[in-house]
């Protein structure tokens, strides 16, 4: 069985994403596994698919790591994203002691996480009024995500989004991206520096 891990070693990250189908959260996770490749880093990236995918908790995840990845899974996140109550529900308490649980605000009723560190946004709600399209919830969440972890760098994510994203929503989702990271500004989230790009 894997060693559980502090939220303070930083040259690793697990990041669990999870919600329920049809909110991106595959896209967020690939997202995120090819931004951090591009830095230079070890990346491992896995997802559900099957029955949960269709309403259900479902969940991808993405473990990102400087040194070589010696076990192929994620076993305690330090980094918890949850989309749906369903998800909140789920996965919220697998985060590692010190991690970071990250929540739609609109979407989730929270519990208390004894030792762990809650911030919900309204991604769904700010997709929606201020980009006028509620599926780019998932970038929102991927700007804010990026804000208050620096898993990787800003700039790293939207290179990502241009690779990763037909030209067409290209802008829209570069907007999404700033969108997350201005809203976790607000909340009085602390911003990390950027990892080197």
């Amino acid at each position: 069985m894997a060693e559980a891990r502090s939220a303070t070693e930083t040259a690793r990250h697990e990041v669990r994403f999870s919600g329920s189908g049809g909110q991106g959260i595959i896209l967020a996770a690939t997202l995120l596994a090819d931004a951090a490749v591009a830095t230079g880093n070890q990346v491992l990236a896995t997802q559900s698919y099957g029955p949960e995918a269709r309403g259900g908790a479902s969940k991808a995840e993405v473990i990102v790591s400087a040194d070589e990845i010696d076990f192929p899974e994620v076993t305690a996140p330090d980094i918890t994203v949850c989309l749906s109550q369903e998800a909140f529900d789920a996965y919220s308490r697998q985060a590692v002691a010190g991690g970071l649980a990250v929540y739609d605000e609109r979407l989730v009723e929270t519990r208390p996480l004894e030792g762990r560190r809650l911030v919900g946004l309204p991604f769904t709600e700010l997709a929606e009024t201020k980009l006028g399209k509620a599926i780019a919830a998932n970038i929102v969440m991927l700007g804010a995500l990026q804000r208050l972890t620096g898993v990787v760098a800003a700039e790293a994510l939207a290179d990502a989004v241009r690779r990763r994203l037909p030209a067409k929503i290209v802008e829209l989702n570069l907007s999404a991206l700033e969108l997350g990271a201005e809203s976790a500004a607000h909340a009085g989230a602390s911003a990390p520096a950027d990892p080197p790009a």
